[in-house]
């Protein structure tokens, strides 16, 4: 499993953990990871409401540079918005040879040539598909055995390319869950928008809808999430949300791989946990004791299998 790595903006500012979860997860399954050289800005929310051609080419010029490192033509996104941004390139240019010429146009002006030979995948395909469960079950040191976990996929990865789940129904996330012991909490909320960037612009509605999210995922130990847009939402504005309702509505939020990276044996400090701004203490505790437990469980088969051995 190799790709070519593109880690977007946010991963390298508000959303470290994320990017070091990702990368020490994706070794510890046997993936292989080279980072896109030279990448930039893939345009975000903004290239598009300023210019098409921009729009367009932001995230072209990182496909063109992905192309031309060679080897695989697999690349892998973690931020959804990013993943929305490549994707959209990747499949716009298949079915528009006038639109490939053009972005070609401006991306000569940097030497650069984009022939369209990429695959853009987002980072929770990479997970479902390619790394699967089973492997995940395989891999597992630790066992989530008594946590119940809400997985929150919001829009941008499986809209509108719905190419490894049903974004009205998604479910891709939940035999992941299932693998690393925990249990999957079950809600219709999954693939509801958490308002993105309207708690910028719109504020009111921004906090109804990340509001209604977290009511909904009472009873859960955690949040899983795929986005740092979304893991920003439902993370930064719980306390400010509570109080306005007069509800708690706090929940620990944790990104999908930071929660794996632990089932696979790495540390809370190598998946950067101490970086999450929602993590709760009665998550923490339950974490702990679910995490010792799988082990006095491997260290009581282990004695047992010696006890056998010595019997023989």
């Amino acid at each position: 499993m190799k790709y070519l790595y593109y880690p977007g903006c946010s991963l390298e500012g508000s959303a470290r953990e994320y990017d070091r979860s990702t990368r020490v997860f994706l070794t510890a399954a046997g993936a292989e990871l080279t980072e896109i050289e030279g990448w930039t800005c893939c345009g975000a929310s903004a290239a598009e409401a300023t210019s098409r051609n921009l729009a367009l080419a932001l995230p072209a010029r990182n496909l063109a540079l992905a192309e031309k490192m060679g080897g695989t033509k697999e690349i892998l996104v973690p931020c959804s918005a990013c993943y929305l941004n490549l994707k959209a390139v990747e499949e716009k240019v298949k079915r528009d040879a006038a639109l490939l010429d053009r972005i070609n146009d401006i991306l000569a002006a940097e030497g650069l040539h984009f022939a369209g030979r990429v695959r853009v995948r987002h980072l929770l395909e990479v997970i479902v598909r390619d790394i699967g469960p089973d492997l995940i079950s395989k891999k597992t040191t630790r066992s989530l055995a008594g946590l119940s976990i809400a997985p929150y996929y919001g829009c941008q990865c499986l809209r509108p390319y719905a190419i490894f789940d049903d974004p009205e129904a998604p479910q891709s996330m939940a035999p992941i869950i299932e693998a690393s012991g925990a249990a999957v909490h079950h809600w219709d909320m999954g693939g509801k928008c958490c308002g993105a960037a309207h708690m910028n612009t719109k504020m009111a509605v921004g906090m109804e809808l990340v509001r209604s999210i977290l009511s909904r995922a009472r009873g859960a130990d955690a949040v899983v999430t795929v986005c740092p847009m979304c893991q920003m939402n439902l993370e930064a504005y719980q306390d400010k949300i509570s109080k306005l309702s007069g509800e708690n509505l706090t929940v620990t939020v944790l990104y999908l791989p930071q929660l794996l990276g632990l089932v696979l044996g790495l540390s809370e400090q190598e998946v950067g946990l101490d970086l999450n701004l929602a993590v709760t203490a009665g998550f923490k505790e339950k974490l702990r004791e679910s995490l010792d437990t799988a082990a006095w469980r491997r260290s009581n088969r282990l004695d047992n299998h010696r006890r056998m051995a010595a019997d023989v």
